[in-house]
């Protein structure tokens, strides 16, 4: 019944987080998306992005991912259903709010081999001993990349995570204003990590589309 009369006008349910703000969950034209107060963070705008960055790269389809910011859970949709992705997908998400959202409203579960765990990713990444083939990084706080996660330091111990020529997805931004931060990061993590910059992605974000050297 939501499906079929959010055809007719949007249907809102409203949850507040301590991370995250207000979070939208709304059926319209008979999908459900989740939004903040200025971005998309699953099912939106945003899955569109991440499908034009996986159009672009060749992922091992049966290795490990690892993604760092999991939203309602939109690219794991896009993983296993658009690029038939089977290996096992380890999913690092801060927000508690955020991941209760995406088992209950966008049932993830349906996504096994799957690993959810809440933490935060600079502490994962920094404490973490295992390998992975692909890595997509997705941290936005509403329409924000935190600082953090620019940082070199972050970033080194992203590269050691990586296995050989694994592939690396950042959504790096929204805008013009982080541009100065998102070529210093490619100068300094050239010997580890080559990005490639794609720029006005939907004509808002920015992408980095990398493999480990």
């Amino acid at each position: 019944m939501k499906r079929t009369l959010s055809y007719l006008w949007p249907l809102t349910k409203k949850v507040s987080s301590e991370f995250s703000g207000e979070l939208e969950v709304t059926w319209l034209n008979g999908k459900k998306i989740l939004d903040t107060k200025n971005a998309n963070y699953s099912y939106g705008t945003l899955h569109q992005i991440l499908d034009v960055a996986l159009q672009k790269t060749n992922a091992n389809r049966g290795g490990h991912t690892l993604i760092l910011g999991l939203g309602g859970g939109s690219i794991l949709q896009l993983l296993r259903k658009k690029y038939n992705f089977y290996g096992k997908i380890t999913a690092v998400e801060l927000d508690p709010k955020i991941i209760e959202i995406a088992k209950k409203e966008f049932n993830i579960q349906q996504y096994e081999p799957l690993e959810v765990i809440g933490e935060d990713a600079e502490k994962f990444v920094k404490q973490n001993d295992k390998k992975f083939d692909t890595v997509i990084v997705d941290l936005f706080i509403d329409i924000k990349v935190p600082e953090q996660f620019y940082e070199i330091e972050f970033w080194q111990n992203v590269s050691i995570l990586l296995q050989p020529k694994a592939t690396i997805i950042f959504n790096a931004g929204i805008g013009e204003n982080q541009q100065a931060k998102i070529n210093q990061l490619q100068q300094q993590i050239a010997q580890s990590i080559s990005f490639e910059k794609i720029e006005h992605v939907k004509g808002t974000n920015t992408l980095l589309l990398g493999n480990k050297i």
